[in-house]
């Protein structure tokens, strides 16, 4: 299988939003670094911080959701606590029912990324979990964020 090398060499500012994420204690394995699953975290932190604040997605209530249904993640330097992270976005896809977004995380004031990753959305009724459309408000808060596929 052929590795994906789409996001290297990206920067900061090849990407649209960002937001600090703190490290925590518990962040940290036994090897001394954050774990490779909180990496993860991060991805769904940033993604879900801008559709709550920007699209007014009410995770709770809403009919309409965001199912992650694809992510991936290429590790290239450890992050620590504590430490700040720049969790930036970008989206490279916004279809009828599906959102791909490409996340970086950056040590504070450092370059290049710590990881880059890949983080699919599909939009779902969420009773009957079928696929609908991005809702409007969700959209016009994504589309600032994109860019010309990778």
């Amino acid at each position: 299988m052929a590795i994906d090398d789409s996001l290297d060499g990206l920067r900061r500012a090849d990407f649209r939003h960002h937001l600090a994420i703190p490290t925590r204690w518990l962040d940290n394995d036994s090897y001394g670094h954050v774990n490779n699953v909180v990496y993860y975290s991060y991805f769904d932190t940033v993604v879900n911080e801008h559709l709550i604040r920007e699209a007014g997605l009410d995770i709770l209530r809403d009919p309409v959701v965001g199912i992650v249904v694809e992510t991936s993640c290429r590790f290239y330097r450890s992050l620590t606590f504590p430490e700040v992270v720049d969790a930036a976005m970008r989206v490279t896809k916004l279809g009828r029912s599906s959102v791909v977004y490409e996340i970086g995380l950056f040590k504070e004031g450092e370059e290049p990324p710590a990881a880059t990753g890949r983080f699919v959305h599909v939009w779902v009724d969420r009773e009957s979990q079928t696929p609908v459309a991005v809702p409007e408000r969700v959209r016009a808060a994504l589309v600032p964020l994109m860019i010309s596929a990778t």
